[in-house]
């Protein structure tokens, strides 16, 4: 253990001497009332107490790293980044289809138990999932971050309103759309779409594409020999809930092989593959796919402002005792 707390540590270091000499230090929130060490009094240990419940939790079951990742994207993109997402009951965020399959709540409700022994009453359960969602992407050998803090917990949390979050169908245009209402450009888009290069997609969401297309009996963008694979692990009257990796061939390491895919007509999602094949964002692809591609550090600035996306402060909002429950 203390050999992955020093190397977490190095990593951190080095990744924010790279990034900036290179110019591209992560953005500073403007006006969200979070910032970096905002525990540095109040729980010390904050981090290094989520960190080992990531790291355990992973060593158990390595899917709680892409399920954390998505559990925060889709947090944030529902009422902002204030963990309603975690909250359990009849008709909750987390009850809604889109987040019907994510991992890793056991994970986030581990830590807390620990904050609380530790710091009762004063780390919220948003920041233990932005931290999470952190040390999650390192985990599946990403990049670190420092994650500003700060963050309260929301007291709504509504299924209908995780209508309006990405699809797997979605346009580049109605993808652009959703993004540019939080504030998130469509580089950005592109980057984040990039954290699909760990974790996996039931065939529900894209076997339309391998049996019955708009443009005929398959999806013509799909790579002839990736196809009859997809169609051999999600055949049209099979298991809709059999899992294919989102990146092939890289579904568990955090790389940049997830848009080498796509170029190459293997993006699984509709929504992932129209990133190659819609002229607003295949020069993006292309850039991030190259040798000098600054995906990392790209990733890493698009993730703490996503991370600043509505958040309550202040005297808004509350500290849960517990992650899935109001207090």
């Amino acid at each position: 253990m203390n050999f992955v707390r020093s190397l977490f540590v190095f990593i951190t270091l080095l990744t924010c001497l790279v990034i900036s000499v290179h110019g591209q230090a992560a953005p500073r929130p403007g006006g969200s009332g979070t910032r970096i060490g905002f525990y540095s009094t109040t729980c010390p240990t904050v981090e290094t107490i989520v960190r080992n419940a990531v790291t355990a939790g992973f060593r158990s079951n390595p899917r709680i790293a892409p399920g954390i990742l998505r559990m925060h994207f889709h947090d944030c993109f529902v009422q902002g980044c204030e963990g309603s997402i975690l909250i359990t009951g009849a008709n909750t965020e987390r009850t809604a289809v889109p987040n019907l399959n994510l991992r890793g709540f056991e994970v986030i409700d581990n830590a807390k138990t620990q904050l609380e022994a530790a710091c009762p009453g004063v780390v919220s359960c948003a920041d233990i999932l932005a931290l999470a969602a952190r040390d999650s992407v390192l985990l599946t050998r990403g990049i670190s971050w420092p994650v500003p803090t700060g963050r309260r917990d929301g007291r709504v949390s509504s299924a209908s309103d995780a209508n309006n979050l990405p699809g797997p169908g979605d346009s580049v245009a109605v993808q652009q759309q959703k993004f540019s209402a939080l504030g998130l450009n469509t580089r950005e888009l592109v980057v984040l779409a990039g954290g699909h290069t760990i974790g996996t997609a039931g065939c529900a969401t894209f076997r339309n594409r391998l049996f019955n297309s708009t443009t005929g009996p398959a999806d013509p963008t799909i790579d002839p020999t990736f196809l009859a694979q997809l169609q051999t692990q999600c055949p049209q009257n099979g298991d809709a809930s059999v899992r294919v990796d989102l990146d092939t061939g890289s579904a568990t390491t955090f790389d940049t092989s997830y848009f080498n895919n796509l170029s190459r007509g293997r993006g699984v999602l509709q929504s992932d593959q129209v990133l190659w094949t819609d002229p607003a964002t295949r020069p993006i692809v292309q850039q991030l796919m190259s040798p000098r591609s600054t995906f990392n550090a790209e990733f890493a600035r698009a993730m703490v402002k996503m991370s600043n996306i509505g958040v309550l402060t202040g005297a808004n909002g509350e500290i849960r005792r517990v992650c899935s429950a109001f207090n």
